[in-house]
């Protein structure tokens, strides 16, 4: 199938799975005519992608999930460390993400809010980390 095809049954753009090719997380065969040829096994590797992707799985990861994937010799252990790798990055930027709210909450607080010029939260904006 073509390019278009395999993008419409796996939900990515036609895009992204060239940029996943320059990335080698796929591969295409190409025709006599040099268009991209896609298989059914593909549209399932492009969706294993889309799906570890909306997950947040960075593309090393996905990499690596990848390959766990395709060795049904695996050990499932190596697929639970990356995940459970991914769930504490996701929760330590969650609890970055968390205290940068409280702090802007606290300088909105303490904003007066009128048609004053004076400011805390550009004041706090401009010092330097």
């Amino acid at each position: 199938m073509n390019i278009g095809n395999a993008a419409k049954l796996s939900g990515v753009t036609t895009k992204m799975i060239r940029h996943y090719e320059s990335l080698e997380l796929i591969r295409s065969r190409r025709l006599s005519n040099g268009y991209r040829d896609y298989e059914a096994s593909d549209v399932a590797r492009l969706r294993f992608i889309r799906h570890a992707r909306s997950l947040a799985f960075p593309l090393e990861d996905v990499r690596k999930l990848l390959a766990l994937w395709a060795d049904h010799n695996r050990a499932s252990a190596d697929v639970r460390g990356i995940a459970l790798a991914h769930v504490e990055a996701l929760e330590a930027k969650a609890q970055a993400m968390q205290a940068m709210a409280r702090s802007l909450r606290h300088l909105a607080a303490h904003c007066c809010g009128d048609s004053r010029p004076d400011c805390p939260i550009l004041d706090e904006l401009e010092k330097t980390l």
